[in-house]
């Protein structure tokens, strides 16, 4: 039988890359999204308190449950940390698009670049990361970088202007560390870019949190 995949967005600009990565990855699967995209403006708002919006995000878990979803998504790493309260609360399995990176990203280097266009996106990876590293008893330097200007440009309709300032900074900071781990999976469009060994120096989530999501799928 099929296997089913429920997606929860925070933004539209995620659904066809990842359609498209779950159809090349995984094969034959019915993708379900769902998407609510004033979760990051409330989360902009409010100093990124994802508490806020923790019974809404609930709510779409149990709505993917219903719909007979094998495994559930979630998109965003801003509220990646919601993930670990909510799991008791369904049978289905969720899977945070970002914890497979934080992993690989803390095995294979000791000073990581962490960049992110938003806020709100940057605090939870960099907790992540370091959660990941105590797991590992590993000793590991981090350099955020935050990008507003780029988002500022991509909410005002110019994608050219956010490609820009990302890549510029985005490679300034490949120069500083051994590994640039990207916050946003919207934003491995970028790297991808960049020739094969300039993208040798970054890690992004969306083909490592398929990947996690493939096992998953295999494993229920």
């Amino acid at each position: 039988m099929k296997k089913k995949l429920a997606i929860i967005h925070t933004t539209p600009v995620t659904i066809e890359p990842l359609k498209e990565l779950a159809a090349k990855m995984i094969g034959d699967c019915e993708i379900i999204n769902l998407v609510d995209d004033s979760i990051l403006p409330q989360l902009s708002k409010n100093g990124g308190n994802i508490q806020e919006i923790a019974h809404r995000w609930e709510s779409y878990a149990k709505v993917a449950e219903q719909l007979g979803a094998d495994c559930i998504l979630n998109a965003c790493s801003s509220i990646g940390e919601l993930v670990s309260s909510i799991q008791p609360k369904v049978s289905t399995p969720i899977v945070r698009i970002d914890e497979a990176m934080a992993e690989f990203a803390i095995d294979s280097a000791a000073k990581i670049g962490v960049a992110a266009t938003l806020e709100t996106t940057l605090e939870p990876t960099l907790a992540l990361l370091k959660q990941k590293a105590l797991e590992k008893n590993k000793q590991v330097e981090f350099e955020p970088i935050l990008v507003a200007s780029a988002y500022q440009k991509l909410i005002a309709n110019d994608k050219d202007g956010h490609d820009l300032d990302l890549s510029i900074a985005l490679r300034a900071l490949a120069k500083k560390v051994d590994l640039v781990v990207l916050a946003q999976a919207s934003m491995a469009r970028v790297v991808s870019t960049f020739d094969k060994e300039e993208q040798s120096h970054f890690v992004t989530s969306p083909e490592l949190g398929m990947d996690a999501v493939k096992r998953t799928l295999q494993k229920y």
